[in-house]
């Protein structure tokens, strides 16, 4: 009986990874290469991914005028947002008018970010970055950061010889 279980999980766990990444297959922008969705998530036409990109359930806000650019190899946690659009706050009326305020959010190759990280417009997160779980990231993050918090601040590095050695041997998951 308990091995019946096990299959039949198996086989609903997968049918929610096809269903979800058929989803962000259809509603993104565009995307280059392999796409792996293994939550709900939400993506917009003004979403472009790269190659290899991972979301465990991810919202990611863009208005008409913004972009959100992911890049290659990108591995996300749980319940996390990226909001390229603010609601308007010094508009005609308050606390805030119909218009909205756009800014791109561009995240590079092989960053991670972890469960309920939230991204706000106007960042770049330079790559091999990693985004520790809970982080507000409000500004840019550099290139191999490891940042947390809120707001997010870098609080370490990877090594980056290290990194830049397994990059050139091609060693991604």
């Amino acid at each position: 009986m308990k091995a019946i279980f096990v299959f039949f999980s198996g086989m609903i766990r997968r049918l929610k990874t096809w269903i979800c990444t058929s989803v962000v297959k259809y509603t993104c922008g565009g995307y280059k290469g392999r796409i792996r969705v293994n939550g709900w998530s939400l993506i917009g036409r003004n979403v472009f991914l790269g190659n290899n990109v991972n979301f465990n359930g991810i919202k990611i806000f863009a208005g008409t005028k913004s972009r959100v650019q992911i890049g290659d190899n990108f591995h996300s946690g749980k319940e996390c947002m990226i909001m390229a659009l603010y609601h308007n706050f010094e508009g005609e009326t308050i606390p805030y008018d119909t218009t909205n305020i756009d800014k791109d959010v561009t995240i590079e190759d092989n960053v991670w970010i972890g469960h309920r990280v939230i991204i706000l417009g106007g960042v770049t997160i330079g790559e091999g970055a990693i985004i520790q779980a809970g982080a507000v990231v409000v500004n840019d993050i550099e290139a191999c950061g490891i940042a947390g918090g809120n707001p997010a601040k870098v609080f370490k590095h990877r090594d980056k010889d290290h990194y830049y050695q397994l990059k050139q041997e091609g060693r991604v998951h």
